[in-house]
């Protein structure tokens, strides 16, 4: 048997549904926020994305959804110079 729910019934839980939505949306970043946020390119937080490098975030199609207090993962890159001219052996002798 179905239920039957008067029309300000419907409206009042038809509000609540969307306030609901509008926090839980407002309690996230899109990649472009987060790319501006972190001063990194779009690219490279939608790959941090993608590695699953970023806690807690979530893809929904083809957007993804980045909570707000997540942490810029770390830079796990080599940028010392300790690797440059490495296949070159008559520079490392």
């Amino acid at each position: 048997m179905a239920a039957s729910y008067t029309l300000i019934e419907l409206s009042e839980m038809a509000v609540f549904f969307l306030v609901r939505c509008w926090k839980m949306i407002n309690d996230y970043y899109t990649i472009k926020e987060a790319a501006e946020k972190w001063n990194l390119s779009e690219r490279w937080v939608r790959s941090l994305c993608s590695q699953g490098k970023i806690d807690g975030a979530v893809q929904f199609g083809r957007a993804w959804a980045i909570p707000q207090d997540a942490k810029r993962p770390e830079d796990g890159r080599v940028t010392t110079g300790e690797y440059k001219n490495w296949r070159n052996k008559s520079v490392n002798k």
